[in-house]
């Protein structure tokens, strides 16, 4: 047995350390709760200079897993992780990977599937990964993500299939625990042994196609050696466990269970579950009840006989399910319990609940009442454990809470718009006074951190609009903060979608408004259609927001950009600033945070040719609300339009919330940000620092923030530079693109 040392961290620390220790060659991914972790981790030793491990910050989920496909085929050693909807978001890369039989190990921190949104644990995400093609180890401690990790990477490499390593969000991923890890990385290296390519792709003296198109017999072929590997792991997987189990000191079974000797009542579940269930069943013995429990640490080959083993002595059975296979009486697990027991001839009396979802609490008194269940004769084979039903009357029947937000209430003539000669909209009005009487279409107040820029932009947006507005947001802080069920914040019609998605859903929602306007289904009148996006949301839904912008569809996005995936702990986004701290872009002796320029979606937007594109800042607040105006105005006229805000997150930038709006101002100074419009095609700067003598140089603006304060040192001058003659470039561009700095 090798020299092991103790750690105490969460499933996530414990992987990223396992991780480290093997010596993989690249990681895409991108950051999803409660997965995360383990990227952050990674990248902070990364700084540290204590992996090489190439990290890629795709901008999502399905583009991470592409960057790990394409990795493992060039024959890098390849480790990806995520979490729900973002496992969904890519599960059409994860048959590709199977199929062509190349091999990598993937995390999965299980978390509830939305919507509705919610990022507590349950098991309804990994379910959708059994018909995947990839072997699936389920580990319920966090010592086992530790050991799952090494032992996955030994069977990916041996059969040539992807694994997955699970477990449970929250429960599993950031609960610490003391376990044990080994002391020196080679000892890991060695276990693993060197990477083996018997068709290695970058040969270029014996060429190879991968992926082909195939017709019916070579597919069949193709789907049998997957099968054929999938029963190779099956037959593997006993000999890693049994060789790990003599370096470790810790051998694990497909199967796993506690006081199962000649149990005559057991409750079979997956995850974080059993370890809590322990506690039950032995206060159960005490009672004198033969009662036991068994999970499984192979859920993908499904270990059908050494669970029949497991369960053979039980007289009645309750199987747990964290996810249910909406349809079929069952999850999945009860579903293949089930047929397992039919296979094998199993008499043991079964019935199924489905529990924990949205990572509802687990006790041990519940395991007391699941086994009752069983042999209650009135309760049914299947159901649901937990629930606490709602009532229509104190919901629905209640009518709105806030007073609906009418066309009277909110056409208050602060802004007046009417094009001139040259098909221009011009604005008047529009100033802070003048359209201070427009009614909040957000309730005051609002749960964001102090000093959070986003209830600002919303409210400068909103005192610009007149008409009638629907708001879709994408998934974000803005929408975290203003819709904790059951209460919301907004007094319009409001709706949410994944951030990968949330223009085209709101196109599909406006052609079938303006269908029903011409149908006389809906009363004739403008509506403003606006989405609400952060910057995170314009990265992972950029491919949505330019296919809705090429349609010209009539609606407004609206982005709030401050600069980082802030919602789910700061990670870097594409527009974070070079050289900027964050959970993924540390600061050390080997890294000086985030490594390229930020993006200049507006350019982007523009290449689209929709009407109208502008920038704004609370800094300056009469500009803002008169491009919200005109931006409202083509939304309800022409088609798309933009609206770019830079947005403060004190948390995150590590700045003081009462200085915001003038760490917004320096941003704006610096030209980092600079207002301008982009209207029918011509480009017009709205504010020049440099004719007003308040240019201030990039570095006076990034002295302001914690997160880039580091760089204002010697040792980052380079990094300063660069980054000064990008602002520099990209300002001169709007400088003659604007044609001698005309301005409004």
């Amino acid at each position: 047995m090798e020299k092991q040392v103790t750690e105490y961290a969460g499933g996530n620390e414990i992987a990223a350390i396992a991780i480290k220790q093997i010596g993989y060659d690249l990681m895409g991914y991108y950051p999803i709760t409660p997965s995360t972790q383990i990227a952050e981790n990674l990248d902070d030793m990364r700084a540290k200079g204590e992996t090489d491990l190439i990290m890629i910050a795709a901008e999502g989920e399905h583009s991470a897993a592409g960057i790990c496909y394409g990795a493992a085929v060039g024959g890098g050693r390849v480790i990806n992780a995520t979490s729900a909807n973002g496992l969904l978001y890519a599960l059409e890369q994860f048959p590709v990977q199977s199929g062509t039989r190349y091999p990598m190990v993937m995390n999965v921190a299980c978390r509830t599937v939305s919507g509705p949104l919610s990022i507590k644990g349950d098991h309804s995400d990994i379910m959708y990964l059994l018909n995947a093609g990839w072997p699936i180890l389920f580990a319920h401690t966090v010592q086992q993500v530790y050991d799952f990790n090494i032992i996955a990477l030994r069977l990916a490499e041996q059969v040539r299939l992807p694994v997955v390593v699970a477990y449970d969000g929250f429960f599993t991923s950031h609960q610490k625990r003391r376990c044990l890890r080994f002391e020196k990385d080679e000892t890991v290296r060695q276990f693993i042994g060197p990477k083996k390519d018997p068709y290695p792709f970058l040969d270029l003296s014996n060429p190879i196609t991968v992926g082909s198109y195939m017709n019916e017999p070579d597919l069949m072929n193709n789907r049998y050696q997957l099968h054929l590997a999938m029963q190779q792991a099956d037959e593997v997987l006993p000999k890693l466990f049994a060789e790990y189990g003599a370096l470790s000191g810790r051998e694990y079974g497909k199967v796993e269970g506690y006081q199962c000797k000649e149990a005559q009542e057991l409750l079979v579940l997956l995850g974080s579950s059993y370890e809590t269930a322990k506690e039950g069943v032995d206060s159960l013995r005490k009672n004198g009840r033969k009662a036991g429990i068994v999970t499984l640490n192979v859920l993908r080959p499904f270990p059908e006989k050494a669970l029949y083993d497991a369960c053979a002595s039980a007289a009645s059975m309750m199987v747990a399910d964290r996810q249910d296979s909406y349809g079929a009486g069952g999850g999945n697990l009860s579903l293949e319990v089930r047929a397992m027991m039919q296979k094998f001839g199993g008499r043991a009396k079964l019935k199924s609940r489905v529990y924990g979802l949205g990572g509802k609490d687990f006790f041990a008194e519940d395991v007391e009442k699941l086994l009752d269940m069983v042999a209650d004769t009135k309760a049914p084979d299947f159901d649901y454990y937990g629930v606490t039903p709602g009532s229509v009357q104190e919901t629905m029947d209640k009518g709105p809470f806030f007073a609906p937000m009418t066309a009277e209430r909110t056409n208050i003539g602060a802004t007046q718009l009417q094009r001139d000669t040259a098909g221009e909209v011009q604005v008047k009005g529009g100033s802070l006074n003048a359209t201070a009487a427009m009614p909040k279409r957000l309730a005051p107040g609002h749960g964001a951190c102090p000093g959070c820029g986003i209830p600002v932009n919303l409210n400068l947006l909103s005192r610009a609009i007149e008409d009638p507005v629907v708001f879709l947001f994408q998934t974000g802080c803005g929408m975290i903060v203003t819709t904790p069920y059951p209460r919301t914040s907004f007094k319009v019609p409001y709706l949410h979608n994944l951030f990968q998605n949330g223009a085209a859903t709101l196109s599909g929602l406006a052609e079938i408004c303006y269908r029903k306007q011409k149908k006389g289904e809906l009363p004739q009148g403008d509506l403003i259609f606006i989405m609400v996006s952060g910057d995170g949301g314009m990265d992972i839904g950029m491919g949505s927001a330019l296919g809705t912008a090429l349609r010209g569809h009539r609606l407004l996005i609206f982005e709030y950009d401050n600069g980082g995936y802030m919602n789910t702990g700061y990670q870097l986004s594409y527009s974070t600033p070079k050289g900027a701290r964050s959970s993924t872009s540390h600061v050390g002796a080997k890294q000086y945070g985030k490594t390229f320029f930020h993006k200049d979606m507006p350019r982007i937007m523009a290449a689209t040719g929709i009407p109208y594109i502008a920038t704004a800042a609370e800094s300056n607040p009469t500009d803002f609300i008169k491009k919200a105006a005109k931006a409202a105005y083509y939304a309800k006229t022409e088609g798309t339009a933009y609206l770019k805000a830079l947005s403060a997150c004190p948390l995150n930038w590590n700045d003081n919330p009462s200085t915001e709006r003038k760490v917004i101002e320096a941003g704006v100074n610096c030209c980092y940000f600079p207002l301008y419009e982009i209207e029918q095609g011509k480009t017009r700067l709205s504010y020049e620092p440099d004719a007003a003598g308040r240019k201030i140089p990039v570095a006076e603006w990034l002295a302001m923030m914690g997160r880039t304060k580091h760089l204002c040192g010697d040792a980052y001058q380079e990094v300063v530079e660069s980054l000064q003659q990008e602002v520099d470039r990209r300002y001169q561009r709007l400088k003659n693109e604007a044609g001698l700095l005309k301005t409004v």
